[in-house]
């Protein structure tokens, strides 16, 4: 590893921050990253040096978020009815079309409909754009359990969306092969 604590903070702290705010929302993103990072802070000399820090960063994070599931949850449901990812929104006004609109709200209903254990991976691995491995390290499980949640998360989208979610599971799938 061999990075220091503000090169990882360089490094992490934007991606970090955009993960959390897409999954709890851009109020809650500024305090969690935080909170992430002062518990990585606390805990620096415990990183084993042989790990990359990332996956490690990602894994406090995902713990600290699952303090916050049923926020998640309730926040899916409302860019279900509302069709509106705040971060998607302040980042991109082209994707305020009708149809783009309708695709999120139908994604936000999916996703909010997953369990909390395959959403937590499908998201690591779409939105953090970690690897199977780096998600397994991350939430400290076996990479076959990682492997098993992240087929049964695709199986539901497809089933749930479709059309337009056979799209973006192709894609998903063959970013990683």
């Amino acid at each position: 590893m061999g990075c220091s604590f503000d090169q990882v903070f360089e490094a992490e702290l934007e991606r970090l921050h955009g993960y959390i705010a897409r999954r709890l929302g851009a109020a809650a993103a500024d305090d969690l990253t935080a909170e992430t990072f002062a518990t990585a802070y606390r805990r620096w000399d415990a990183l084993d040096p042989s790990r990359p820090a990332r996956p490690w960063l990602y894994g406090i994070a995902s713990n600290l978020m699952r303090h916050h599931w049923r926020k998640e949850r309730r926040m899916l449901r409302a860019y279900a009815r509302t069709g509106a990812d705040p971060l998607l929104v302040e980042e991109d006004t082209s994707l305020d079309r009708l149809d783009a609109q309708a695709e999120r709200t139908a994604l936000a209903a999916a996703l909010a409909a997953l369990r909390r254990e395959e959403r937590e991976v499908l998201l690591l691995h779409a939105w953090a754009e970690l690897s199977d491995a780096e998600i397994a390290d991350a939430l400290s499980l076996p990479a076959g359990t990682v492997k098993s949640r992240l087929s049964r998360a695709r199986e539901h989208m497809r089933n749930r969306l479709g059309a337009i979610g056979q799209v973006e599971v192709e894609n998903v799938k063959t970013v990683e092969e």
